[in-house]
C-alpha cells in the first residue's frame, strides 16, 4: 500500500486548498481513509474520515470549512480546505486501512500513512 499526498503550501488566512492523496496497492473501494493532521509540537489528530460506502465524519474544528472526497476511477483522496486559519497550520497525513467500517478518524485505526504534505496559513 502506497500513499503520497500532494497540494499543500502557504496560504494567507481566509484562503484555501486542495490536498490530495494518491493511492495504490489495494482494492480501493473497500477501505476506508482518511486526513490527519500534527500541528508544531502537539499530537497528530484527525481532521476528516470517509468510508467505502461514502459516509464522511469530520473534526468539530474544520466542520463547515473542510470537505473530504474521492475519486474511486483515479484512486485519489481529496480534502478541500476553505476559509483557513493560522491554527490549520500543520503537516497533513493521508491514511487508510482496509475492511473497516464507518468513517472514523481515529489514529490507532490506521496502519497506512502517507509522508505528508505542509500547511502554513498566516495571518
Amino acid at each position: 500500500v502506497q500513499l503520497v499526498e500532494s497540494g499543500g503550501g502557504s496560504v494567507q488566512a481566509g484562503g484555501s486548498l486542495r490536498l490530495s492523496c494518491a493511492a495504490s496497492g489495494y482494492a480501493y473501494s473497500s477501505v476506508c481513509m482518511a486526513w490527519f493532521r500534527q500541528p508544531p509540537g502537539k499530537e497528530r489528530e484527525g481532521v476528516a474520515g470517509i468510508g467505502s460506502d461514502g459516509s464522511t465524519s469530520y473534526a468539530d474544528s474544520v466542520k463547515g470549512r473542510f470537505t473530504i472526497s474521492q475519486d474511486n476511477a483515479k484512486n485519489t483522496l481529496y480534502l478541500q480546505m476553505n476559509s483557513l486559519k493560522p491554527e490549520d497550520t500543520a503537516m497533513y497525513y493521508c491514511a487508510a486501512r482496509s475492511g473497516c467500517t464507518g468513517a472514523p478518524i481515529v489514529r490507532w485505526v490506521f496502519g497506512n500513512w502517507g509522508q505528508g504534505t505542509q500547511v502554513t496559513v498566516s495571518s
